[in-house]
């Protein structure tokens, strides 16, 4: 059975509902949020090897905020703030046997920084038969690389030689590639909301250096 293919405007619908917070306009809905990184993993996964060391801890880091969601005090990660600050209250943040979802989404907001940068500049390729791995290993080296030790690094940069032109990846990893590249702007800037407000979020309570 072949893969399911991502759906870019799945993606938008779902960071769309992040944001529609109707009792704090500055706050995150994690659901949503974690709805549209399970579209994401659908894309990272479809890339093959060049991004399986994205992919396997997209769906590691989403399934442990799932069971935050599932938990008895479910109603404390409502909100990538409302969990903040419950999980700074309670001292939970550098608590051993505890598995931080405050720690737990920083992974895959670094990760939806990248993603932006790579399909933004995906999108202003101005020839269709571009080579895509040019713009792939500039977005990664300025965004993802950073976090990542020496052979992760190493080990992307080699497989993203292999990554073909831009229409031939969307048509590779997308429902509808054609769509895809119609709906890719209106995308990228709820993406960039949702990205800009949680790092607004991550910055209001000093996080950013969570281990």
């Amino acid at each position: 059975m072949s893969q399911e293919k991502f759906d870019l405007t799945k993606v938008h619908e779902c960071f769309d509902r992040c944001l529609a917070n109707p009792i704090d306009p500055d706050d995150v809905l994690v659901d949503a949020y974690l709805e549209a990184f399970k579209e994401l993993y659908k894309f990272f996964s479809l890339m093959g090897t060049v991004f399986g060391f994205v992919s396997s801890d997209v769906k590691e880091k989403v399934e442990i905020l799932e069971k935050h969601r599932q938990q008895p005090n479910a109603e404390k990660f409502e909100t990538i703030k409302r969990m903040m600050e419950y999980e700074r209250d309670a001292e939970l943040l550098a608590k051993k046997d505890y598995v931080s979802g405050s720690r737990t989404l920083l992974r895959l907001h670094r990760g939806l920084d990248f993603i932006y940068v790579f399909l933004k500049r995906l999108g202003e390729l101005a020839n269709p038969d571009d080579k895509t791995n040019c713009v792939c290993q500039t977005s990664y080296n300025e965004t993802l690389a950073q976090f990542h030790p020496w052979l992760i690094r190493k080990g992307a940069t080699v497989a993203m030689y292999a990554l073909p032109n831009r229409d031939q990846l969307l048509e590779k990893v997308c429902v509808d590639a054609a769509t895809a590249i119609q709906k890719l702007p209106e995308m990228l800037v709820v993406a960039r909301q949702v990205y800009d407000r949680t790092q607004d979020l991550y910055t209001k309570y000093d996080l950013h250096g969570l281990p």
